[in-house]
Formats: structure tokens, sequence, C-alpha cells
């Protein structure tokens, strides 16, 4: 797909973000904002996903022989279930759902609602990291040669599973398992630095053996590019550094950590939208 392409598809999920948390005055917008551009590169472009023969996705939980995708911050909901609809695993009509009662689509992506295309239940942070080496592991022994992806916040590296998941990765040599962290600095209660500080993260990973990379993670082509350079390392896990902006693509949002998980107003959901003009036709739900 092109690049252009994606871009507009980018800003059709972020639309949906903000309408989706303005509708219900909760949610998650700043990060969800900021890992647009990742999640619409890997379900358009990178992901080898089932289909059938119409192009609709196929889910199953085995994921076997496809690649997979685990959302560790399970808060960027938003942008999950967006991509997830717009990739075709449910109509994108049942975003206005979002945080309803009796609604699949919780603030947190739950298993028990049997929402095709998630595969575990995220609201508690710092296990994602665990599970997807867990799966890559299964493939690996299973003779399947596809690959396993998992997102991760900054400062979910303050939990100390992920570093649990971070030694087993490298000593059972899985370099089908590419992990990528949503560098932007910043969490609910302020930035990183003041909360508890990462301090080196590359360092912390080239040390457990990772091979660690960056990326800019609001440059599509740029992140298409790292990812498929993860793909090169047979035998070693592969950790990216995704320096994104809080927010991204809604100017009064950017950076500013107090987004993180407040929902615009009505004024300033219009203000937004106004910003982010329909990409790809009439699409809003």
């Amino acid at each position: 797909m092109e690049i252009q392409e994606l871009e507009g598809i980018a800003t059709a999920v972020r639309r949906d973000i903000l309408r989706m948390v303005a509708a219900v005055n909760s949610g998650h917008p700043g990060g969800s904002l900021g890992c647009t551009d990742l999640l619409v590169a890997l379900y358009f472009d990178i992901m080898r996903r089932k289909k059938d023969e119409a192009g609709n996705a196929i889910f199953d939980m085995n994921g076997h022989d496809e690649d997979l995708f685990f959302l560790s911050n399970g808060h960027i909901s938003p942008v999950f279930y967006s991509v997830l609809a717009r990739s075709g695993y449910f109509p994108v009509a049942e975003l206005a759902t979002f945080r309803k009662l009796d609604s699949r689509l919780q603030g947190h992506p739950a298993t028990a609602e049997h929402i095709p295309g998630v595969r575990i239940a995220s609201g508690s942070l710092g296990q994602g990291l665990s599970v997807a080496a867990g799966a890559a592991y299964a493939k690996k022994l299973n003779g399947d040669d596809k690959h396993v992806y998992v997102l991760m916040g900054d400062g979910e590296q303050q939990e100390g599973q992920v570093w649990e998941a971070a030694q087993f990765a490298p000593n059972k040599k899985l370099g089908n398992l590419t992990a990528i962290i949503d560098f932007n600095h910043a969490q609910i209660d302020g930035t990183t630095d003041d909360v508890n500080s990462n301090r080196d993260l590359g360092a912390k990973y080239r040390a457990f053996g990772w091979f660690v990379d960056e990326m800019q993670g609001n440059d599509i082509a740029e992140v298409i590019r790292t990812l498929r350079k993860a793909q090169e390392n047979p035998d070693v896990p592969t950790m990216i550094l995704m320096h994104t902006e809080m927010g991204f693509g809604v100017e009064y949002m950017v950076g500013n950590y107090k987004w993180h998980g407040t929902a615009p107003n009505a004024d300033q959901l219009q203000q937004a939208l106004n910003g982010l003009p329909l990409t790809i036709g009439v699409t809003d739900y």
C-alpha cells in the first residue's frame, strides 16, 4: 500500500479515536493518537494476516501461520479498536458503542468480550511482553515462521514482569519477536523522568541481549522501514524505541501528558476534527 494511502487511513483512525472518547467523556486519546501510525503500518502493510477470498479478515485465537500483535498498554484501546475495525475484523459502526453498557468495546480490551483481533486482556500493565515472548517461543517450537509484535508504553517499563520477559526472549533466541516501546516520555501522572526514570532503556535491553533500534513513530515510511529491518535478525529479538508525540495530529494535545486520559469536550472535539479532514470518503460512523 502506498504511504499516502496509509496516511489517509491514519487520519481516519485519529478521527475515530477523538469521536469515541468524546462521546462518552472517557478514555485515553493521547497515547492512542501517538501510536496510530504504528498500528496502521502493522495492520495495513507489515503483518501477514489471514483473509477470506473476499479480503475480509479471519480471526482465530490459535494464530497459527500468521503474524500476531499484542497490545500491552491496553488503555490505548481506542486506536486498537479503530484499526481492527478498519482492517476488517468487525464493522466500523460498532466503534460508536465504545465504553457503553453491554458493548464489546470496553475501556481495556478483554478476551471475555470475544472481540475479533483481541488475543489478551490488557488492563493491567506489564504483561504483554511475557505473552508475546511465549507466543514467539511457541511458533519457534511449532516450526511456524511467522512473526510476533508487541507494543508497550515507556511508563510500563517500570513494571518488574517486563524484565523477566526481557531476560527470557534472548535466552530462547526469539528472532521472531519484535517489541516496540511507545517512547513518548509521558505517563498519567507526568513525565516518566519525574515519576520513576527509566534512564537508558536502550542500554538495558542491549545488556539483556536484544537488538535495539529506534524510529520516529509518527512517520509511517520510517516505521515500515524499521519494522522490516527487525525481521532480519533470525536469532535475536528486537526492541524498538519508538519516538512519538502524545496527542500527535491534534495541535492542542501534542506533547501534553494531561491528554493521556482526558477526553475533549464538544468544542475541543470540533476543533480537532477541523484539523483532520475526511481522507477516505464519508466513513465516520
